[in-house]
């Protein structure tokens, strides 16, 4: 009987665990904002972590951050609203909700008007922040006359990311050392897609055609044409109106990264923001996620990251003077990343696109400013090397052996990553 009873035990505990990682529709709409997929704002950290095994002390980080909230990717994703809905009010087809949803865009368009793309306050923010808490959390890594290099993408709000964060660590301490790069020589790691990648990511991938039906299925723009508009012969005739119901719909989803008390959420309906979100992060997962679709086919590409990890730890170990790496790129390269590391429930694998999003969630792996960090520990002078791992500050865990969880032997995770990028290779 005794038997039995540790076997149920197990049962549920792996029930709970595996229940634990998926997220629900009632998640979603219990806080509307995780709808915006990538344009989720960094959620607040209140974090207690696990102490360090006795004796050990941090001395090394390894980092790779997304950069911080930004307004939508181009001004034209504004303009090309306003003209429209402008277009219709001078016809005399919009409604009193249209004309007011048209208001409300001027004041969105007045703070964000040139800066299609580029960070918001809050950005930068972000980044204060984290660097903040990095430096007072692991505060040996930072003590004295240490070296930091610290390497961008060629995108502005990812080179502005870095100098932010590192101008907060610079004022913590002014004796540290940075460099810093930001060119083709890094994007080779930092921001790295391979021909394989590219046409398995693109439009004429074969997975597409099951993607552009389920999001037929679940982009259903009629009820908010019929609340903006009094003509529904206008809007077939003169507007496209799924591309127009996504527009409204990343002007919403960005609101909470800007300073406005300004919300568009009002004019959909959850179920809607939902199914949306369903469609983004179904992109996400084949293309950036573990999806078995292609899966080794996007690692396959991040074998460079992986790789720069890896050398750059084993350099630091070696060299005392090393106190961080910091690398700043994009949600696209954090989200593989945190596949090919197999962080905790950033590498579930599903093929039923009804049930990705319960298996790989976008907005819990990369939010604005997300961020992987390895944290290194050593007991005194020996080659016994800790590392643990962060996802967004909080610890997680790899599927990987250790006495000391969530700590790991450094010489075990990098066996285990070499074999991988071997596998991978192959």
């Amino acid at each position: 009987m005794k038997l039995i009873t540790i076997s149920f035990g197990f049962l549920f505990s792996l029930f709970t665990l595996v229940a634990s990682a998926q997220t629900s529709r009632e998640e979603v709409y219990a806080d509307i904002e995780k709808s915006g997929s990538v344009y989720y704002a960094y959620p607040e950290v209140n974090e207690v972590y696990a102490p360090a095994p006795k004796g050990y002390k941090p001395f090394y980080i390894s980092h790779y951050g997304r950069h911080g909230s930004r307004y939508l990717i181009a001004d034209d994703d504004y303009l090309s609203i306003m003209r429209t809905l402008d277009k219709a009010d001078s016809v005399g087809v919009l409604t009193d909700a249209g004309r007011n949803v048209r208001r409300r865009l001027d004041i969105v368009w007045k703070d964000a008007e040139g800066q299609g793309g580029e960070l918001t306050p809050m950005g930068y923010r972000q980044h204060r922040g984290i660097a903040g808490r990095m430096y007072h959390n692991f505060p040996e890594v930072f003590k004295g006359h240490r070296q930091i290099s610290a390497r961008s993408t060629v995108v502005v709000r990812c080179v502005l990311s870095m100098t932010a964060f590192c101008e907060t660590l610079k004022g913590l301490n002014p004796e540290m050392e940075f460099t810093y790069g930001s060119g083709g020589r890094y994007m080779k790691y930092l921001n790295h897609w391979n021909e394989a990648a590219r046409e398995f990511t693109s439009e004429q991938a074969p997975w597409r055609e099951d993607y552009r039906r389920f999001r037929k299925e679940h982009i259903r723009p009629e009820r908010l044409m019929n609340l903006l508009f009094t003509n529904q012969n206008y809007v077939k005739q003169h507007i496209d109106a799924e591309n127009l119901m996504m527009g409204l719909y990343w002007v919403a989803s960005d609101m909470q990264n800007t300073e406005l008390e300004v919300s568009f959420y009002d004019i959909f309906e959850k179920e809607e923001l939902f199914d949306i979100w369903q469609v983004i992060n179904y992109g996400h997962y084949v293309c950036n996620g573990t999806c078995p679709w292609g899966k080794e086919i996007v690692q396959r590409t991040f074998i460079p990251l992986l790789e720069n990890i890896l050398d750059s730890a084993d350099e630091a170990i070696k060299d005392p003077s090393v106190a961080a790496t910091l690398r700043f790129g994009h949600d696209g390269n954090v989200m593989p990343l945190t596949g090919l590391l197999q962080l905790e429930n950033c590498h579930n694998e599903e093929t039923n696109p009804a049930d990705f999003y319960k298996a790989w969630s976008d907005f819990k792996i990369v939010p604005m400013a997300a961020n992987v960090q390895l944290i290194f520990y050593r007991k005194g002078n020996s080659d016994d090397i800790l590392v643990k791992f962060m996802l967004n500050e909080k610890e997680t865990t790899i599927p990987l052996e250790s006495d000391v969880k969530p700590y790991y032997h450094w010489k075990d995770v990098e066996k285990f990553y070499r074999d991988q990028i071997e596998y991978l290779q192959r």
